[in-house]
This record gives structure tokens, C-alpha cells and sequence, in this order.
């Protein structure tokens, strides 16, 4: 069932105050972003310090330049993480093709991810990669900052951040020359600790709310969506919300975007604090290790059951 007059809370975060911890500012925004991820899973954020040039060059350059290298040449981008190197389209979601760089925060290892792609470098795509990727992680560390602010759980922060790491995917949507909307992807949920999703103008993300309804997401060329994923729902013992979300396309119009994923580290285990248990929040999860849920999130097909695969995988 589809909600055209419902939409996500709004957040500003492009003032500078709204970023500096113990600020009156950070806090009033802090409080506003636990209640948008209780509530919704997700929210838009405004953030206005993604120069128009480097989105114009990030997206209508670099991601094309990116994607109309041969297949043999893409198929290079691997990575140490299953299922996040290349990915080509197939015929379970034959409008998608991605590619992902990991370890987002250290530039030596995205221009290494490049340089096998082009093995006499291309260092603008390095950089541009880099640096759009620094934006969304400043996102990134702002916001699960808050949350354990505001949630009373601080003092587990520096582990929390220290144990995750980042990595960059980019993403196609191939146009579907149909009236019709056809599903790019289906309803899932992230399987990282937090998305912080950036696109072109082409408009077609979906979120499910708590009542089954559908919000059509639409973003301007300064905000983004920050969206929680299993590992982060788990910790927090449910709750801030784990929202499905679909991307659903139509027309003839390619759509590009980019997401900073933060993953756990291997070896890391998500565990909930006791601080967030109670008879009113039973624990809802047995700890488990990230890098064991994505192959099995893999190799036994959790990936084509709709709701929550992390209650099937070792929910209590």
C-alpha cells in the first residue's frame, strides 16, 4: 500500500555546531535523529558539504567512466568481504550492476582498488572516490555517535567505532523504457551497521514504515538517507527500527548512486549492552559474528526471504 502524503523526517546537519559534540545544537539534533531511527529506520539528512562540482564530477564522470569499463576489467573489483566486489547484473536483479572499494577511510587502498581496474592509475576517480566517501563516513560517525549518546550506551562508542570499518559501493540502475515501475531491487534489509545513501536525480527508493506502508523517497541534490542495517538493530535490541526498503524504477533515465556502508570488523561480535534489555525489550538476538552471517546470508539463499533474515539466522 503506497503513503503519498507521508515522508521521512527531515534532519539538518550542514550547520557546524550540529556536528560538534556537547554543542546545544548537537544536542536538540541528537535527540531528533534517535526518534527518526526509532520511528522510521531511516531518515533524510540535509548536508550541504558536497560541492555541486565534485557531485557533478562524482557522478556524471567518475561512476560512468567506472561502469562502462569491459566486463572482464570490472570483474577485478574483488574484495576480501563476500558479496561486496563486483556485481553484475543476473537474472535475479537484471537492472542492477555494483562495484565496491573497501576500506573507505585509508586513500591508499582506494587507489589500490582503482589500479586494478586501470594499471597505470587513475588518480582523479581515486580521489574523487576518497573524497566523496570522507563526506558520508563524517555522516556516518555523527549519527551512531548520537545514537549511543541518546540511547545512555557512550560508553561503548570507542569500541563500537574502533571494531568497524567502511567500504564504498556504487551502484547502476539500467533505464527500464517502461511506464510501468519494475523492481531494481527488492524489499531487503542492509546487512551494516549504517548506510549513508547519495544519488543522482533519478528518484526511486521505497521504505516500508512499521505499518506496512510504502514512502516514495525523494532527495535533493544536498541530502542523503541514513538508514540502519541488521548488525545495528541487533545491538540496540530493536529499538531503533530495521526498515525494508526497495528501489523501484521506470522511464529511460539511468540512476547512479552511492552508499557508505560502516561493517563490522571480522571477528567482531555483536552483542547487545545489558544496558538495553529489559522485561520491556527481551533480548531479541543470540550474538553473532557479521562475517559468519554474511556467508550464510549467502551460500543458504537467505537473501531471496522477505523480512527480517537476521531473525531467521539467530533470532531468540
Amino acid at each position: 500500500m503506497g503513503s503519498e502524503n507521508t515522508d521521512l523526517p527531515v534532519i539538518d546537519l550542514s550547520k557546524e555546531a550540529a556536528l560538534q559534540p556537547g554543542s546545544p545544537e548537537w544536542d536538540l539534533v541528537k535527540v531528533k535523529v534517535r526518534d527518526a531511527l526509532k520511528e522510521f529506520g531511516c531518515f533524510k539528512a540535509l548536508y550541504n558539504k558536497v560541492p555541486l562540482e565534485l557531485q557533478s564530477s562524482f557522478f556524471g564522470g567518475a561512476v560512468e567512466e567506472l561502469f562502462n569499463l569491459p566486463s572482464e576489467i570490472k570483474q577485478r573489483n574483488v574484495s576480501k568481504t563476500m558479496l561486496h566486489g563486483y556485481r553484475e547484473s543476473n537474472p535475479m536483479v537484471p537492472l542492477l550492476e555494483s562495484l565496491g572499494f573497501d576500506d573507505l577511510e585509508v586513500f591508499q587502498e582506494v587507489e589500490n582498488s582503482i589500479n586494478k581496474l586501470w594499471p597505470r592509475g587513475k588518480p582523479t576517480i581515486s580521489k574523487l572516490l576518497h573524497c566523496m566517501g570522507k563526506q558520508l563516513v563524517e555522516i556516518d560517525q555523527a549519527v551512531r555517535r548520537m545514537v549511543f549518546e541518546s540511547m545512555g550506551v557512550e560508553k561503548y562508542l570507542e569500541e563500537h567505532m574502533n571494531s568497524t570499518s567502511y567500504i564504498l559501493r556504487v551502484m547502476k540502475y539500467k533505464p527500464t523504457y517502461s511506464t510501468e515501475p519494475q523492481p531494481g531491487i527488492i524489499w531487503h534489509t542492509d546487512k551494516h551497521m549504517l548506510t549513508i545513501l547519495y544519488q543522482n536525480e533519478v528518484d526511486s527508493l521505497e521504505v516500508q514504515t512499521k505499518d506496512g506502508d510504502s514512502i516514495s523517497v525523494k532527495l535533493s541534490p544536498d541530502s542523503f538517507v541514513v538508514l540502519i542495517g541488521d548488525p545495528l538493530y541487533a545491538w540496540t535490541n530493536g529499538h531503533l527500527h530495521n526498515p525494508l526498503h526497495r528501489v523501484m524504477l521506470k522511464g529511460n533515465e539511468t540512476r547512479y548512486s552511492t552508499s557508505t556502508f560502516s561493517i563490522p570488523k571480522a571477528g567482531f561480535t555483536v552483542r547487545a549492552p545489558v544496558e538495553l534489555v529489559d522485561k520491556e525489550h527481551p533480548l531479541l538476538f543470540k550474538p553473532f559474528d557479521h562475517y559468519e552471517y554474511i556467508e550464510s546470508y549467502s551460500q543458504l539463499k537467505l537473501g531471496r526471504l522477505h523480512g527480517s533474515t537476521l531473525k531467521i539466522y539467530c533470532g531468540i
